[in-house]
């Protein structure tokens, strides 16, 4: 059962997380349920900056124009992230929270909104069956905080991490300035 669901929120990866997929990663959750949870890793680009069959989208891309790697789970699967003021159409939109939803990339994007000041394509996503995500919250694995439409869509993934760590304050910010290797330390 779902305790409190993370929809919408970030879960960051405390140091280390034991599985490599997920060492020092932000991921944006967009559903939570008791049949599980699903979210994209926001803060992994990968080298990639065209995907055949989409130039209009990756021309919308977000800083730095790059697709993502969403997670370890089904890396052939593409799935859009905006952020809009307007209302996008129904159709086109699933809304996540705070103007962010996934977007249907089978159709143009001003088939979706007007505008879409910002988007982000990822291949793959993390995924978790029934359970798993809770058993790993109450095992310390994640941290959990508010996302930012900025955390999402950063134009600094590689330091997103340690920003959403500082951000927060006390003690919390002090695990930004952990070193990788903890028997470094």
């Amino acid at each position: 059962m779902v305790a409190h669901s993370t929809k919408g929120q970030l879960l960051v990866a405390t140091p280390p997380l034991a599985d490599p997929n997920f060492d020092r990663t932000v991921i944006y959750v967009l559903e939570h349920t008791p049949q599980g949870a699903l979210g994209l890793v926001v803060n992994r680009p990968t080298g990639e900056d065209r995907v055949d069959g989409l130039d209009e989208w990756c021309e919308l891309l977000s800083g730095p124009p790059l697709v993502f790697s969403g997670g370890p789970v089904e890396h052939d699967a593409l799935i859009g992230l905006a952020w809009s003021d307007a209302t996008p159409g129904a159709d086109t939109w699933s809304p996540v929270a705070d103007g962010i939803g996934t977007v249907d990339l089978r159709v143009e994007p001003n088939e979706v909104a007007p505008v879409l000041p910002k988007v982000r394509l990822f291949r793959g996503y993390s995924g978790w069956s029934a359970g798993q995500l809770d058993d790993e919250l109450d095992a310390g694995a994640w941290m959990v905080f508010p996302a930012v439409v900025d955390d999402v869509f950063t134009c600094d993934p590689d330091d997103l991490w340690r920003t959403v760590l500082r951000r927060q304050g006390g003690r919390v910010a002090w695990i930004a300035n952990a070193p990788d290797d903890l028997s470094a330390n």
